[in-house]
């Protein structure tokens, strides 16, 4: 539990600035937190709000990262002609015509 000891809110005017000091961190915690955010490339910083969002419920969704699977039965399902057949249409639409474009 973070206790009000541990942790520095500074005031001004009655209005919170949004800086945390956390003070004795021992140093596995501190590699640990550094290790995680190197290996989900993010800041140390990052790391602790996102996990401190998700410990009291204010995480937010991420705006397009939603997965359908609506289309999961047409992989794979296509055959080679198919394939290459809407494969050949696809690339014959991206040509350019130098014609148009005089």
């Amino acid at each position: 539990m973070i206790s009000n000891k541990n942790i520095k809110l500074i005031s001004i005017i009655g209005a919170i600035v949004k800086n945390i000091s956390l003070r004795g961190l021992d140093e596995e915690l501190a590699g640990r937190l550094r290790q995680t955010a190197k290996s989900e490339g993010k800041s140390v910083n990052q790391l602790v709000l996102e996990t401190l969002r998700r410990r009291f419920g204010l995480d937010r969704d991420k705006r397009f990262t939603r997965v359908y699977h609506d289309l999961d039965a047409l992989f794979g399902a296509w055959s080679d002609e198919e394939y290459e057949a809407i494969q050949g249409q696809i690339d014959a639409d991206r040509r350019i015509d130098a014609e148009l474009w005089k």
